[in-house]
């Protein structure tokens, strides 16, 4: 079998969340790394002609883009034996842990970001209070559980995994705090063992390099918003 390849971006949870798959289901990878002050590159552009972002999956002449859809592929492709599952079987548990989440992304990362990169006053605070409501969902998903999967790693605790890692970058540079032991006491002890996994923590990249990225991302960004009356 050819080896697998993933064109990745070294910053990017969305990217990491497809080597721990991989890594679960025991398959053998290359990964590919884009650099970004080179532009895209041509085999990106070629991959993925649509949106023309990572991660993107390439399995001997097939093409599978968004990190959500590759992680279903892995799945449905190398199960069975000694593959480990990541989805459940049960239907309606399937059908949990993709609602689940697509709301960790939408909701949870992506409200995150935004209030993350808010300038004005009222407008981090709103994105705030949207944040952390939502946190609160997910809060509700962990209790009484060691993994949103329940005894072992699933599809939901691959795509809820930038918590631990990535939102306390996202704290620091953006000025916030989300991740409260107090307010979500679940949540933050499964993001405190998740992190100390072996297999999960091998693939996390630097939080220092995390911290310049975002700090020189957020400072982009600001400087190219339109000025407010």
């Amino acid at each position: 079998m050819a080896k697998l390849k993933i064109i990745v971006s070294a910053t990017s949870f969305f990217c990491t969340r497809i080597e721990w798959a991989l890594k679960l289901k025991g398959l053998e990878y290359e990964l590919t790394v884009e650099d970004w002050d080179k532009g895209k590159s041509e085999l990106l552009l070629k991959s993925n002609p649509v949106h023309k972002k990572v991660p993107v999956l390439l399995d001997d002449g097939v093409v599978v883009a968004e990190s959500k859809v590759i992680l279903e592929y892995i799945d449905e492709k190398w199960k069975g034996g000694d593959f480990y599952p990541l989805l459940p079987q049960d239907p309606y548990e399937r059908a949990q842990a993709r609602f689940w989440a697509q709301f960790a992304d939408d909701k949870c990362a992506f409200g995150t970001w935004g209030a993350c990169r808010a300038e004005d006053a009222l407008e981090k605070e709103t994105a705030m209070e949207a944040a952390l409501e939502s946190f609160a969902y997910l809060e509700k998903q962990i209790e009484g559980k060691n993994f949103f999967a329940g005894e072992k790693i699933g599809y939901l605790d691959l795509v809820a995994g930038w918590i631990p890692h990535w939102l306390g970058v996202m704290e620091e540079t953006g000025g916030l705090k989300i991740l409260d032991a107090e307010r979500f006491p679940s949540l933050h002890e499964w993001a405190r063992n998740f992190i100390e996994i072996p297999l999960i923590k091998e693939c996390l990249p630097p939080r220092d390099m995390l911290v310049n990225y975002s700090t020189t991302l957020l400072s982009k960004l600001r400087s190219q918003a339109p000025n407010k009356p």
